[in-house]
């Protein structure tokens, strides 16, 4: 026999015939569905992890609540990491930052806040978002900020 898309047939017991329960006695599972007579297992609408022992489990674990916004959320780097982290001259930009390991790979955005005092002078801000607080503390130490 040659093989087309015709003749090809599953093997032996890969199909295996759904359980037709309650279709009469002939049908060898008919009257009580394979259920047995009476008690909570043979009864509808009980779930096998509320009966079996799965019960403590589900009440512990805890509610899904809220949503996961869609828009990624920046990270924030302190005026006292970047003193830890550079050096008088320096630039800092993302992919310093990043370089340095104050920011993830993965980093949407920056923006620095000003936690801290900033005692390193000649520092370049490259294209970083910052706070109202954080810009008046760079200029103030003699810091420049390229947009």
């Amino acid at each position: 026999m040659t093989l087309a898309l015709h003749t090809i047939k599953k093997p032996q017991g890969a199909a295996k015939k759904r359980k037709r329960v309650g279709r009469g006695n002939s049908s060898g599972h008919g009257t009580y569905s394979g259920r047995g007579i009476k008690g909570q297992k043979s009864r509808s609408g009980v779930s096998n992890l509320k009966r079996l022992g799965m019960r403590q489990v589900l009440l512990r674990t805890p509610k899904k609540r809220g949503f996961k916004s869609i828009h990624p959320k920046e990270d924030v780097v302190n005026l006292v990491d970047i003193n830890k982290n550079y050096q008088a001259g320096e630039s800092v930009s993302m992919s310093s930052l990043k370089k340095k390991g104050l920011i993830k790979k993965t980093s949407p955005g920056v923006k620095i806040l000003a936690n801290g005092t900033l005692t390193v002078s000649g520092l370049v801000f490259k294209g970083l978002k910052m706070s109202a607080a954080a810009r008046k503390a760079i200029e103030s130490a003699g810091g420049k900020i390229e947009e």
